[in-house]
């Protein structure tokens, strides 16, 4: 099936940096530019370089296609390529946080405003930390994607992008949101957005899953093995949340408590339900799963990770997520990606272990 290019342009005020330009900051970065955005992207050499030889691509769930012409493409692997942005997207990994921070700090503009779309719950706090007083925003990304190479970035998952509403910087915040709707994004502003942070943290649960097995996120979610396990990973991590008072905000059809009965419907209700809910592309799979594929360190300590320190902050277990941090480090000592394990072998590790 041929699918459309997206040329549709517009003028703007802001010009926006992408730190961190990987799959995320690709795949915003391009359509962005594509819609007449001045953009520019601060990234690892090996982007860099394929950018350079092929331009951007990047491709929605609707197989729409925004394309950047490689001499229109701004990326570069130095940070003074930020200096004049207005708003800045950091897309890093968690872990690399405090590292961006203090590579743009001393070249971004005094009044920019930098909006974390990162995995975790601090990286807004952390960037505020170490930007000398510029504001710094939390946000949410609802959706993956992944990398096919030559330059192009592949949705795999429907989902919004969520902004923290913050009063004092209302004007760079609602100007990009109108930018990231023209781009064709589904765009929400949210006060409590700690709250919300919480709930994707409950959905990023699957990371490790999707990573540890190494089967596509659609055949994940069918194989009722798989769902049972992350039902009880997301049922542990609703234990612990009751234990230190947090109330997750609703995101998506039903409300985070209902996420462990909902996953332990018969495979034919389920897929009912969540067809109506969710988009997957066929071969959609975690970005942990593509850390491990690629010998990297995965962002398991602010997943999974999460759960495990909060619960020992409250006296109390989280024996599946700890277990399951266990797994997901011992597949990246081995730098020989993912271990594919059967639901039925993750089951007897997570309970026996």
């Amino acid at each position: 099936m041929l699918s459309r290019v997206v040329t549709h342009r517009m003028e703007t005020p802001l010009k926006i940096g992408i730190v961190g330009a990987g799959a995320i900051g690709c795949y915003l970065g391009c359509r962005l530019a594509a819609v007449g955005a001045d953009v520019a992207l601060f990234g690892r050499a090996t982007f860099a370089a394929e950018i350079a030889q092929h331009g951007l691509c990047a491709i929605d769930m609707n197989g729409h296609r925004s394309v950047v012409e490689k001499d229109k493409v701004v990326f570069a692997t130095e940070p003074r390529v930020l200096a004049d942005c207005t708003v800045l997207l950091c897309c890093v990994k968690s872990a690399h946080t405090v590292d961006a921070a203090r590579q743009i700090n001393p070249v971004v503009r005094a009044d920019a405003c930098v909006l974390s779309l990162q995995n975790g719950l601090g990286n807004a706090d952390v960037l505020r930390a170490n930007l000398d007083g510029r504001t710094a925003l939390a946000g949410i990304v609802g959706f993956n994607v992944r990398p096919l190479g030559r330059g192009v970035f592949q949705q795999g998952t429907s989902g919004a992008i969520i902004i923290e509403d913050d009063d004092a910087s209302r004007a760079p915040v609602a100007a990009l949101a109108r930018l990231l709707t023209q781009a064709g994004f589904e765009v929400q502003l949210a006060k409590n957005i700690k709250a919300l942070q919480w709930a994707k943290l409950m959905l990023n649960l699957n990371n490790a899953v999707s990573a540890l097995s190494g089967v596509p996120l659609r055949e994940l979610l069918a194989s009722s093995g798989y769902r049972h396990i992350l039902a009880d990973l997301i049922a542990e991590a609703l234990a612990v949340f009751g234990k230190a008072g947090i109330r997750p905000a609703r995101m998506g059809a039903f409300p985070v408590q209902w996420f462990p009965f909902v996953l332990r419907l018969p495979t034919v209700l389920f897929q009912l339900l969540a067809r109506a809910q969710l988009k997957i592309d066929p071969q959609a799979r975690s970005s942990m799963w593509e850390d491990l594929a690629r010998g990297r360190p995965t962002e398991v300590d602010y997943l999974n990770g999460e759960i495990v320190r909060l619960a020992e902050k409250h006296s109390v277990d989280a024996p599946l997520n700890r277990r399951i941090v266990e797994l997901v480090h011992d597949a990246e000592a081995k730098r020989s990606g993912s271990p594919a394990m059967s639901a039925e072998s993750l089951s007897r590790y997570l309970m026996i272990a």
